[in-house]
């Protein structure tokens, strides 16, 4: 996947059956089942693929307890099919995931012992394991470091987990195998319209050139999420707010706070929300949060009593305390709820589901949805393209088409960092050995090469310091500290592999030092 290549097959296409505005998890996926059903496909990310929401969740592929609770039995349905249906498309990066919910009162064990069973009994064929009530000796055997005092029982639950950006990458690369075309730093500017207000395509500016190009299309698609409202504005001749974006934070620890395989999940916290304790990539994420607020950002900032509410929960149930200093990278990420039909309605009932929405013009949108079931938004987003804009009727193809490096992952497999790459770690172990100075940890605290560097800028169009340690190696949200300090080396990389100069490199690094202290709490920011 070659930023070059892409924009040679963009030359050499003059009309396109369908265009994607925006390459987070719904634009890829609807990238891939576009392609993968013979439309010539392109798709145009104004910044990096997953830079916003889709690479800043709670690392969950999941039906969604809470939304049981809610009595969304549709939504969970078909969200834990999609669980089952990722876990063997993309098996390098989804995995079974244990989770305990510890239970403070004698009702609980079997309330959600109940209430888990019939999770599972959705799930179907495609259950994970079934959930099953533990003593208080076991759930703590299961969980060392949770509070004890108060503590009755336990239920143990199986959900998926994986890496968010990853996972983009892999679904692009997908796409791109599929025939379809993928530009990121390709920001649409103008919706095209013929005589009759019916929108023919986009205008978009290439970020890194400044070249200006149109597109013909039959269907242009609109999957920029939080930023939805800024396209509908090209698209609508009155404003309408068509989402409400909703921010969520996670706190990132070391391992030592929780040192188990096993998740902690919180069913009831001071606010009523769920909070979870999830281990990744050998550290401890812990969230989320569900804040409103007013407007959409490319880099939204955790507010603080966003920070405090998860630090002291987390403090509630741990018996190791987190504290502010203990935090490695705080992020936040921005859901893009369907706008609210009532008015005061609060963002926990305002639902997850997706909405497609056809204007007058012809443009397609969508908004909601989740992660876990970005296959199915995209099956359904492309099937009503074809119904409105007389598309061929090709059938969805993409229940079984395998994302690029998926491969049966064991738990022993997991011990390798290089997991993360499935199908492609030989071709990473054989940088090493072609070019031995990729052999050179990224830093001394982690075992990230600048194999995995050099692997991201030539083959998964990483173009910045932030796309390479935030996106393709995950070090941002695992370590920001650490991430600050490695930029330097991954510039230089980046200059080399790129044809830039050394201004372009100091500049580079300053500019991701500035972005990184937006991970670290205020007072441990690094000057």
């Amino acid at each position: 996947m070659k930023r070059s290549e892409q924009l040679i097959q963009l030359t050499q296409t003059k009309n396109w059956d369908v265009i994607i505005i925006g390459g987070g998890a719904n634009g890829l996926g609807i990238a891939l089942d576009a392609a993968s059903r013979g439309f010539k496909t392109i798709l145009l990310e104004s910044i990096d693929f997953a830079k916003g929401t889709s690479s800043r969740s709670t690392k969950l592929v999941h039906g969604g307890v809470r939304y049981l609770e809610q009595g969304d039995i549709a939504l969970v349905r078909e969200a834990l099919k999609e669980r089952g249906l990722m876990a063997q498309n993309a098996g390098h990066l989804v995995k079974n995931q244990s989770f305990v919910i510890p239970n403070y009162n004698w009702w609980g064990g079997y309330f959600y012992t109940v209430g888990l069973t019939i999770y599972d009994m959705l799930a179907g064929r495609l259950s994970l394991g079934a959930s099953k009530y533990v003593s208080r000796k076991k759930t703590i055997e299961l969980l060392p470091t949770i509070t004890q005092k108060g503590l009755v029982s336990g239920v143990v639950y199986q959900d998926g987990q994986f890496d968010d950006s990853r996972l983009a990458i892999n679904i692009a690369q997908t796409a791109v195998e599929k025939g379809a075309t993928l530009l990121n730093y390709s920001k649409v500017i103008n919706l095209l319209k013929d005589d009759k207000n019916q929108v023919t395509g986009v205008e978009f500016e290439d970020k890194e050139t400044g070249t200006k190009y149109k597109l013909n299309g039959t269907a242009v698609i609109n999957a920029t999420g939080v930023f939805t409202n800024s396209i509908m504005k090209m698209n609508d001749l009155e404003y309408k707010k068509y989402i409400v974006p909703s921010q969520g934070i996670h706190l990132v620890f070391d391992k030592s706070f929780l040192p188990s395989e096993h998740a902690l999940m919180i069913p009831k916290t001071s606010d009523g929300r769920v909070l979870f304790a999830v281990p990744w990539h050998d550290k401890i994420v812990v969230g989320t949060t569900d804040t409103l607020v007013k407007k959409s950002s490319l880099e939204p900032i955790a507010l603080e009593q966003e920070i405090d509410f998860v630090l002291e929960t987390a403090q509630r149930f741990l018996e190791k305390k987190p504290t502010r200093g203990d935090v490695l990278s705080v992020f936040a990420g921005l859901r893009p709820l369907a706008a609210p039909e009532k008015k005061g309605q609060s963002t926990k009932e305002v639902s997850r589901s997706h909405k497609i929405i056809v204007s007058d013009t012809g443009l397609i949108t969508i908004t909601g949805g989740k992660w876990t079931t970005y296959r199915k938004i995209a099956e359904d987003v492309i099937g009503k393209a074809i119904k409105v804009h007389n598309l061929p009727k090709k059938g969805c193809k993409t229940e079984h088409i395998a994302i690029h490096g998926n491969k049966i992952t064991s738990v022993t497999d997991r011990e390798n960092h290089l997991y993360i790459y499935g199908t492609d770690i030989p071709k990473i172990l054989k940088l090493q050995e072609d070019e031995p100075l990729l052999k050179e940890k990224l830093h001394p605290d982690y075992d990230y090469t600048m194999a995995e560097v050099a692997w991201a800028i030539r083959f998964e169009m990483a173009r910045t310091i932030e796309d390479v340690l935030a996106r393709r190696v995950r070090l941002l949200f695992l370590d920001a500290r650490a991430a600050i300090d490695s930029s330097e080396k991954v510039a230089q990389l980046l200059a080399k592999e790129l044809g830039r100069d050394t201004p372009w490199a100091e500049a580079q690094t300053a500019e991701f030092r500035t972005l990184a202290n937006g991970f670290l709490l205020t007072e441990f920011q690094v000057k």
